[in-house]
């Protein structure tokens, strides 16, 4: 069995928590959870950073070189760019594996079905929307002023990364990649379902539209995105009072804001 003792996940409610969120329920790995409050910085403690030395979340772990065994073949980055969710792997020893992609790849290569990561290396493929419509956040929601270029500049490109998806989906494709519903779907998905904290619609996007319903009829999914607590999206989707109560302990945690 690839998960017998299963692994301690160390996550909060944002899109890199939410990817790791859903493997380990999509493959209905054993886990015991660990909700990392990001308000109370506890992500840099002494502790958690003996696991993860960049001190984000989430994360499954035991020593920094876990994490370039996970990624090699697919960053060449340096650790402070990409290290964000944490997860300990009690089927491997103990081994810590942190940042989002790192976790999913480690987890979905463990499954021998391959479910959720093909075997066959032609049908892997890599996006880029987190990165970006990170900063489009940052800037959107979270700067201590409003620059005009920055906003500009990382929202039009999150929606040209969109249009790229919307153009494949357009072409008759279910999924993302490989004719299947993969990790590819999971981890954009956790960013897209936030668009609108990011200043980007999607209603000229029917068919990125349909590929969100088809993914949160999904159980595991429905579930993930409530890990630790109830997703802030659905919180504030219909309730602008607590969307702006968000924005500003967003911007107060942040240090934007006084």
């Amino acid at each position: 069995m690839a998960f017998e003792k299963g692994v301690t996940l160390y996550t909060a409610g944002t899109p890199n928590g939410w990817k790791a969120n859903m493997i380990v329920e999509e493959l209905k790995v054993p886990y015991k959870l660990h909700a990392i409050s990001l308000s109370d910085n506890e992500q840099k403690q002494e502790w958690f950073e003996k696991i993860n030395p960049n001190g984000r979340i989430p994360a499954i772990g035991k020593s920094v070189l876990s994490y370039f065994s996970t990624c090699r073949r697919m960053f060449e980055q340096s650790p402070q760019v990409l290290v964000s969710v944490y997860v300990v792997d009690h089927d491997e020893g103990d081994l810590p594996v942190f940042e989002s992609g790192a976790i999913m790849i480690h987890l979905a290569e463990k499954d021998p079905q391959g479910t959720f990561l093909p075997k066959d290396t032609r049908k892997k493929a890599e996006g880029g929307i987190g990165p970006m419509q990170g900063q489009a956040n940052h800037f959107v929601r979270y700067a201590p002023e409003q620059i005009e270029y920055g906003i500009k500049r990382y929202t039009n490109e999150t929606k040209r990364l969109y249009g790229c998806i919307e153009k494949h989906l357009a072409s008759g494709k279910d999924w993302l990649a490989a004719d299947q519903y993969t990790i590819a779907d999971m981890a954009n998905y956790a960013w897209i379902a936030w668009h609108d904290w990011a200043g980007v619609q999607i209603d000229d996007m029917p068919h990125i539209q349909k590929w969100m319903k088809r993914i949160e009829k999904r159980p595991a999914i429905q579930k993930a995105m409530d890990i630790p607590d109830k997703s802030f999206v659905k919180q504030y989707q219909n309730d602008p009072k607590k969307k702006q109560e968000m924005i500003d302990g967003a911007k107060k945690f942040m240090g934007s804001q006084k």
